[in-house]
């Protein structure tokens, strides 16, 4: 290599970071995969001084344009655009015909063959395959110039095959996150079709009256992955159906209504997004709000609760309460209490478990119960499950409770009486 080609790489290497410097950047830079696949084309292909840098996916034959950068408008080069595989470098350097370095495209009888090579012209190319970490072929990271560049060599070949081990990592992770993305969405619209859930309902006990006074709708799913409702709501949440499966299984616990007491009210679950999307009115839409009690379940701060509030107010106008879920389970839900000002506190089950044994459960469920008395609010104490949970309660203070002890959920297809029956806890 002559004097001038060393002094070449020598300042093109110092005019930019070093590459390990520069992934580690974008490794950690809060990006979107389609602007770190930019910046890393960019990167690349101003580190090594060429005109284009693209990265292409193979399917069916044919070579897709998925990222490019660079001077590429005069070469009518576009994302989305695509060629025939067979016509192009990628296919040759894939199989052999051609280097994955070229200095001189013009020099290889090979290249010659290809009509693009005279066209644009092709000068310097460097090309490496990019796959996946099980082998599959995904396609090909490639930078280019018009003009031929003799001080190329091996450091700059490893350097794009980094910058490609980098790209296919992103692209494999995104195509797997695409993957469980279809998976999930299938899934959940095949719960939404088949009606893959039913509605089972907890009676909320009076202590002191030894009556029913509602019962909570709680949802479950025939369908595999056997689990719990909360993960089958977050799974929905994560596509953006949370809302439609909400309101189905909304709809599918009113229809328990008819069979309730008159005097006994309904509880159902609720996220904040149903409520501002307005899914929640129109389904509540011809109901008697005056026996609807509405739980807000949302484990984190919610972002602005004066929309959640003026959303709602129309319905408690109504008649409709409003319940807080799981107070006293994190500090989300003292501001949930806060700031929507409910109805009815709900005690969450890991403050009730074992409150009778516990000091700093029983001292918060205190503070909780005194802090609804001085603000108008009714406690409910959810998940009681012993004896000793229940005796606690009463000195307490607390009227109204459910749980395993007083009444697991259970279906309701005729009418059902408000006597409270402690044999309805063993059904």
């Amino acid at each position: 290599m002559s004097d001038d080609v060393q002094q070449n790489q020598v300042d093109r290497f110092a005019v930019v970071d070093d590459p390990v410097s520069i992934l580690l950047r974008l490794e950690n830079a809060n990006l979107s995969l389609s602007e770190m696949l930019a910046e890393t084309l960019h990167a690349v292909r101003a580190h090594l001084g060429m005109d284009v840098a693209f990265i292409s996916e193979f399917r069916g034959g044919s070579r897709v344009f998925r990222y490019l950068d660079g001077s590429f408008v005069p070469l009518q080069l576009a994302v989305g655009a695509c060629d025939p595989l067979e016509d192009s470098y990628c296919q040759r350097v894939l199989d052999g015909r051609l280097p994955e370095l070229i200095q001189d495209a013009a020099t290889l009888p090979e290249a010659l063959t290809m009509p693009v090579t005279k066209a644009l012209p092709v000068g310097a190319h460097i090309s490496v395959p990019l796959r996946f970490s099980d082998g599959r072929l995904y396609g090909t990271f490639c930078c280019f110039s018009t003009t031929p560049d003799n001080s190329l060599n091996e450091r700059d070949l490893n350097t794009l095959r980094l910058f490609a081990d980098f790209a296919g990592r992103l692209l494999e992770r995104h195509a797997l996150s695409e993957l469980r993305y279809a998976d999930t969405l299938s899934r959940i619209r095949s719960v939404l079709e088949q009606r893959s859930y039913s509605v089972v309902y907890q009676p909320i006990v009076h202590l002191l009256e030894n009556r029913i006074v509602g019962y909570e709708a709680l949802a479950r799913f025939s369908v595999k992955p056997e689990r719990g409702p909360d993960l089958w709501f977050a799974e929905a949440a994560s596509i953006g159906l949370q809302s439609e499966l909400e309101i189905a299984l909304i709809a599918e616990a009113l229809k328990g209504l008819v069979f309730l007491p008159e005097d006994a009210y309904m509880s159902l679950n609720v996220s904040p997004a149903t409520v501002l999307n307005g899914a929640l009115s129109a389904a509540l839409v011809g109901q008697p709000l005056d026996r609807l009690l509405l739980e807000v379940t949302e484990h984190v701060s919610i972002g602005d609760y004066g929309l959640i509030a003026n959303a709602l107010e129309p319905l408690r106008k109504q008649g409709l309460r409003l319940a807080v879920d799981d107070a006293g389970a994190g500090y989300a839900s003292f501001r949930h209490i806060l700031k929507l000002k409910p109805d009815v506190i709900k005690l969450d089950g890991s403050l009730i478990r074992n409150i009778d044994s516990s000091i700093e459960s029983r001292a918060l469920a205190a503070a909780l119960i005194r802090f609804a008395e001085e603000t108008g609010s009714k406690v409910v104490a959810e998940c009681i499950e012993t004896e000793a949970e229940l005796a606690v309660l009463r000195e307490l203070k607390v009227n109204k409770a459910q749980g395993y002890l007083l009444g697991r959920p259970a279906p309701i297809t005729a009418p059902v009486s408000s006597v409270y029956n402690s044999s309805f806890s063993s059904a």
